[in-house]
């Protein structure tokens, strides 16, 4: 736990938070929303920490404006937070990777929460992944968020908040998740993770605002590989036969990588094309070390082309997150790449 300071983006999540501390109006539960990775569990942790800061009162008094309220880090909740050991800060568990069961819920909320804080003004439970609780487990949850007990706080943590009940958002506040500005995630980076301007560019057209993913791409080697051999494949698709291209798809599903994470990479380079054949610019291209093959292809193709290729890669994608053949559905793109 680090604090809000830590945390890149999602400013107005962040006032929301620091002003319902700053007036004293914390509610009851929170859902807060947003792709795997970002950074929801940062702001959750952040929130609770500051909620049970032993100094807060003084932080409050002394804030200049609603902004400035942070833990102070130096106090004894403040330590046990950073090291996940706060007693009154619950992450709530499920032994089932799918499921979050009604049982979790009755032995780590509600039976729980009717025991008064152990040493701070608040009880908080944070449920990560809470688009897994079952319809019984968040029945169960309800019966809580009806009758909550002055002390308690739930944050619910989800990527898909369309698989809670009604029942339930209609008792939570809800906090919608923002991709993250490109040029602040290029910036962070490079300064921080010293990511050269390349590599950078890349990460952040494939995480698309979301911090951590681009975090994680940055400091993956199998991303490294897996970019390196999309590439390879794109500078020389034109004289490769269908079955060497077929092959050299297989190979990637060898890595852990998803399947729509390579079709991004193939769907940027493309974009690239296009770019470049409608402004003969390199400076905007994502892929601009690979001037040389995208000037190529640019001269090669055609408008309509190009943009069939960038929509046949979107319904790839469509068909294998719909479960057709793999095979099948890389055949038809690959047919699709050559034909234009």
């Amino acid at each position: 736990m680090a604090g809000f300071k830590a945390i890149l983006g999602h400013e107005q999540i962040i006032e929301h938070l620091q002003n319902a501390v700053t007036m004293d109006k914390v509610s009851h539960a929170y859902i807060i929303n947003g792709p795997d990775k970002s950074g929801k569990m940062m702001l959750a942790e952040a929130f609770a920490q500051t909620l049970e800061c032993e100094k807060l009162e003084d932080v409050v008094k002394n804030a200049a404006q609603p902004s400035d309220v942070e833990p102070c880090m130096e106090c004894h909740s403040c330590k046990q937070a950073m090291t996940k050991n706060q007693p009154d800060i619950i992450y709530v568990r499920h032994e089932k990777p799918n499921t979050i069961s009604v049982d979790d819920i009755r032995t780590q909320v509600n039976n729980d929460i009717v025991i008064k804080p152990y040493s701070s003004r608040y009880k908080i439970y944070i449920i990560d992944e809470a688009e897994k609780l079952t319809v019984q487990a968040q029945n169960a949850l309800l019966k809580t968020l009806e009758e909550p007990p002055e002390y308690g706080v739930i944050l619910l943590l989800v990527s898909n908040v369309n698989a809670l009940l009604p029942t339930i958002l209609s008792r939570c506040v809800q906090l919608n998740m923002k991709p993250v500005r490109d040029a602040q995630v290029k910036d962070y980076l490079m300064k921080t993770m010293q990511i050269p301007d390349y590599k950078a560019d890349i990460c952040v057209a494939f995480a698309r605002g979301n911090v951590g993913k681009a975090k994680l791409l940055a400091s993956s080697e199998e991303f490294d590989k897996v970019n390196e051999e999309a590439v390879s494949l794109l500078r020389n698709i034109q004289d490769m036969e269908i079955h060497e291209i077929v092959t050299a798809i297989k190979k990637i599903t060898e890595y852990k990588l998803d399947i729509n994470d390579y079709l991004d990479i193939l769907s940027i380079w493309y974009r690239d094309v296009l770019l470049f054949k409608a402004t003969h610019d390199a400076n905007h291209l994502i892929f601009r070390e690979e001037i040389q093959y995208i000037r190529k292809v640019a001269d090669t193709s055609t408008y309509e082309g190009i943009e069939t290729i960038i929509e046949e890669l979107e319904k790839s994608k469509q068909r294998l997150n719909a479960n057709v053949n793999f095979d099948l559905t890389m055949e038809l793109l690959l047919l699709t790449i050559k034909e234009n």
